[in-house]
């Protein structure tokens, strides 16, 4: 009685590809169903996961299991079966089960080899080492018959060769690193075709890729020989060379037949005999028919001009692929590495067209003559086509060979014609090539090329300055080398040593036309430095505006945001009060009947931006001495217009002031560089491909050098944390920051003041006072928001505020939302100091929503324990520079100065703001020390908030003054107010209408 339940026989075919199609049929000799067959053949095959993952297909009714390639070898090597039933073999699968241990015994011991056949066919695939199962098979009688049969039979023979290839892959090269390997170590397995296109046995083949050991002594080599004394020709020559002594060449002749002549040492007689026909056939077959002929030697044939070009260019590179050795004239090595290179060699002395004057601007023009390089050889324009007219690749000039590339040669002719040299080169394209066509390879020049206009493909392009280009680009790019004028007679301050230089920069870029974008960081002095610089234009005359004359009558025009234009005259009439300022803004400007004669008595024009737009058509008339733009981010959208107006003042000088020349994007930097040096970093689309998207989106690095060589000329950025900076400022410095208000706070300011006046005339004791105190809270608060006194619903959390409204409603607003970016994006940190809570509420809902980052408040109804949570989570230490920040880290801290003023440890902040004034400089201090105090390791930059011409412009004057306050009383609290006569009042409280906007 059997032991078996069940008896299967199982056939199965191969594929091509070497996957098994098995089916079966039970004891009754009926079809085995797909699902059945899998669950019981498979019952241990753990990599088909037990046979659930394998596919079936449907063949005239017979369900095929279908077992992968990869999977053959290893499942009938090893058949792990289900003992209970009685498994037999037929036809092919009766082979591969005699076959497949002995091939699996072969992949295990790494005896395969790559498949030459396939590599013919441009695939890499594996065959076991045929030797090696010949001799498993002459132990092996069952083994040696399996073999016998398998050569009856291609398609199954294919098919495990299929198979077995499939198993090398998914053992030793499954993954992308050992694939990779793979390739690193054997390369020229991987060229399509290759060396088995070129007339190579098996052995050779397999020899030339480094798969086998080469045991001849030698290696063969091909040599071209330029023409020289002995031949006046170019020909090539077979070489054996010595694999211990690389120097030692022996040359070799070749009869039509393959018949090797020549004197080689006698151990290599044999080698040489036997694959010298190998080589006349590779030699057939890699090179072209005008490099084979006849007789005693087959490369005794002299070369044209156009044969040896090829060789150099194309013949060799094959013969290097399929494994020969190629010995090419020493030249050719550095002639082919280094690109022909076009250089403008500006003429020396100086501008030949400005009449001896120095340049001025990008666009002043010099003189230049052509060089060309090619290889070792200099050539001048005229010897340059001469040697193109000759109409040969290969010219020998002045005892050395020129590579003439007829494509390079065109693309060196068509930048010569894109550049008109009777028009000269402008200073902008030369500065352009100076700065990037320094390397050693092509691509920068050839973007210096495209930006100037030029076609450059793959030749580049540089240029050669003379004496007084050199000094002038070298002062460009170092700091030790800008001239330092004398600070101004007329400047009512002391200049920091960095304030000193940045002053000078701008003075000496003017001297020359060229524009200038001053980014220190806020609360360095950018102001003071532009101060200097329009004081030094004025007492200088002629030597500071550059080669010609600043016409009279043309002052600078200043644009700045409406919120700090008042800023700018208090600063101006502070530090420069000899400066004839003339304030261009608000429903009292002067139109065009007025504004020349007035403005031409101006050393300044102080403007805004939206001033600057609505009265483009008049500003536009005037070519203005220089045109500074403060706050420049406000330019960064080009579309908008208020940047196309004031790009559209003519000026002989342009200035930019920002502390933040990119917010979000780069295009923004070139808005603003568009502004100064129209043009010098191409059109807006150029810029975008050339450098926003290459940086932006693929963080590419030589574009991000290319740009900062760019921009470096003409921008200086100075930060607080740099260490000659450090050293120069002071520990806390306090700054006083002024801004105008709206139409509608003013209105409402006017309407409080009337309305107090009037009471004043009834009202006695104790109600006046009372009157007078009421009426100086609505005044501060209308300096703040005119929200606090019209009692809009600003709900608690801020959710659903028109943050955009509310920054439109308070110049103040708008001013501190401005600095607060700017030092956010210096990853600094502050707090802000209020006496309101609905104020402390408005300013974090909008900083929130404007910042995107979580905003503390603090006031005097804050638990004991949320004020300790505050506290603890804004002292979270900063991360280190360039780190960001985490999301949920709160960087800026609303107070409520009596709740905040005293008591607590607040160094993470640098920045103090104080929005609304108390005017007790002592409580203000005690603000202040909340950062300012042990444990910082910043410098404490104050920032105190007042609102021209209002009370808090005349108590500010008032406490500057020490007229008519000591400090006792402005240490009590404002009650002296109350004392005021009905006049002092209205002196004190009626506002100065010049400041409202």
């Amino acid at each position: 009685m059997s032991k078996h339940i069940q008896n299967i026989t199982v056939q199965l075919a191969l594929t091509r590809y070497g996957d098994a199609l098995i089916y079966a049929v039970d004891g009754r000799n009926e079809y085995v169903p797909g699902v059945q067959l899998k669950q019981m053949l498979f019952a241990w095959h753990e990599a088909s996961f037990y046979g659930t993952e394998l596919t079936l297909q449907n063949a005239d009714g017979v369900d095929l299991v279908v077992l992968p390639a990869e999977q053959v070898v290893p499942f009938f090597a090893e058949l792990q079966l289900l003992t209970h039933v009685g498994w037999s073999w037929q036809g092919d699968a009766a082979l591969l089960t005699e076959l497949a241990p002995a091939v699996s015994g072969l992949l295990a011991e790494k005896r395969y080899v790559p498949d030459f056949a396939a590599h013919r066919e441009g695939q890499l695939q594996w065959s076991w080492d045929q030797q090696a199962l010949q001799l498993l098979a002459e132990d092996n009688g069952e083994l040696a018959a399996a073999l016998q049969g398998l050569a009856g039979r291609p398609a199954l023979a294919a098919g495990l060769g299929a198979a077995f290839s499939a198993a090398v892959f998914q053992r030793y090269y499954g993954t992308e690193t050992e694939a990779g390997d793979l390739r690193s170590e054997f390369p020229l397995l991987f060229s399509a075709g290759g060396a088995a296109a070129l007339g190579l046995d098996e052995e050779s083949w397999l020899m030339s890729i480094g798969w086998k050991a080469d045991t001849a002594p030698f290696r063969p080599a091909l040599q071209l020989l330029e023409p020289d004394e002995e031949s006046p020709y170019w020909r090539l020559r077979l070489l054996l060379q010595d694999k211990r002594d690389e120097t030692a060449l022996v040359p070799l002749r070749l009869t039509t037949d393959g018949e090797p002549h020549g004197l080689w040492p006698a151990p290599w007689d044999a080698h040489v005999r036997e694959r010298a026909p190998g080589w006349l056939s590779r030699l057939r077959e890699s090179l072209p028919g005008g490099h084979i002929g006849h007789g005693d030697d087959v490369l005794g044939e002299p070369l044209s001009d156009e044969l040896a070009w090829r060789f150099l260019n194309q013949d060799s590179r094959l013969l290097l692929e399929a494994g020969w050795q190629v010995l090419l004239p020493a030249w050719w090595e550095a002639a082919s590495r280094r690109k022909p290179r076009l250089r403008a060699r500006v003429s020396s002395g100086e501008d030949s067209r400005g009449g001896g004057r120095s340049l001025f601007g990008l666009d002043a023009l010099v003189d230049f003559d052509w060089r060309i390089s090619i290889g070792d050889a200099d050539l001048s324009e005229a010897e340059f086509a001469e040697l193109v007219a000759r109409g040969e690749r290969l010219v020998q000039f002045r005892g050395k060979w020129i590579p003439l590339d007829p494509a390079l040669l065109a693309q060196i002719q068509r930048a010569m014609a894109g550049m008109d040299k009777s028009h000269g080169l402008s200073f902008q394209d030369v500065l352009q090539l100076h700065l990037l066509g320094s390397g050693d390879e092509g691509d920068d020049a050839e973007a210096a090329a495209e930006q100037a206009g030029q076609q450059a493909a793959r030749v580049q392009l540089e240029v050669e300055l003379n004496e007084q280009l050199v000094q002038l680009i070298g002062q460009l790019g170092q700091r030790a080398e800008w001239p330092r004028p004398a600070v101004p007679a007329g400047l009512q301050a002391e200049l920091r040593s960095y304030q000193h230089e940045g002053f000078a920069w701008l003075a000496f870029l003017r001297r020359f036309g060229l524009g200038a974008v001053l980014a220190d960081d806020m609360g360095l002095g950018k102001t003071v430095q532009l101060i200097s610089y329009l004081l030094h234009m004025k007492e200088a005359g002629p030597e500071a505006g550059g080669p010609q004359t600043d016409p009279p009558g043309w002052p600078a025009l200043i644009i700045c945001p409406t919120s700090v234009l008042g800023n700018w005259q208090k600063e101006l009439q502070r530090f420069a009060p000899s400066l004839n300022v003339m304030l261009h803004y608000g429903g009292r400007r002067l139109n065009a009947g007025y504004f020349y004669g007035v403005a031409s008595q101006a050393d300044v024009v102080l403007t805004s931006y939206a001033t600057a737009a609505l009265d483009q058509e008049l500003l536009q008339q005037f070519t203005w001495a220089a045109v500074c733009l403060d706050e420049a981010q406000n330019i960064k959208n080009a579309g908008t217009k208020q940047s196309a107006a004031v790009r559209s003042f003519p000026a002989l000088h342009r200035i930019a002031l920002t502390g933040t020349p990119i917010e979000n994007r780069l295009s923004e930097l070139w808005s603003i560089y568009d502004f100064i040096t129209p043009g010098y970093l191409g059109t807006a689309k150029s810029f975008q491909d050339r450098f926003a998207n290459a940086i932006e989106k693929e963080r590419n690095p030589e574009r991000t050098a290319d740009l900062q060589k760019l921009v470096k000329p003409f921008m200086l950025r100075r930060k607080k944390k740099d260490p000659s900076i450090q050293l120069d400022l002071p520990d806390k410095n306090e700054m006083k920051t002024y801004v105008n208000l709206t139409a509608e706070q003013a209105a409402l300011y006017d309407q409080n003041v009337t309305g107090l006046l009037e009471k004043m005339n009834k009202l006695e004791g104790i109600e006046r006072k009372g009157a007078i105190l009421a009426a100086l809270t609505s005044l501060k608060q209308l300096c703040d928001h005119p929200v606090l006194l019209t009692k809009e619903a600003l709900p608690e959390s801020g959710d659903g505020l028109d943050a955009a409204t509310l920054i439109e409603r308070s110049s103040k607003l708008e001013r501190l939302l401005a600095m607060v970016r700017e030092l956010r994006e210096e990853n600094e940190r502050c707090l802000i100091f209020t006496q309101y809570v609905g104020m402390g509420q408005m300013l974090q809902s909008v900083l929130q929503q404007e910042l995107k980052e979580p905003v503390l408040y603090l006031n005097g109804s804050t638990s004991k324990q949320a004020r300790d949570r505050m506290i603890e989570q804004f002292q979270t230490p900063a991360l280190p520079d360039g780190a960001p920040p985490a999301a949920d880290q709160p960087n800026v801290f609303i107070l409520s100065l009596k709740a905040g003023g005293v008591g607590l440890n607040l160094t993470a902040a640098n920045h103090v703001f104080h929005f609304d004034r108390w005017w007790n400089p002592a409580v203000e201090n005690q603000a202040t020390d909340r950062a300012y105090r042990m444990g910082q390791t910043k410098d404490v930059q104050v920032h105190k908030f007042i609102s021209l011409g209002t009370l808090e412009e005349r108590i500010d004057e008032m406490l500057e003054s020490k007229q008519q306050l000591s400090d006792d009383v402005i240490s009590g609290s404002e009650n002296w107010i109350t004392e005021l006569n009905n006049d002092a009042l209205k002196d004190l409280f009626t506002l100065r209408r010049e400041w409202v906007s």
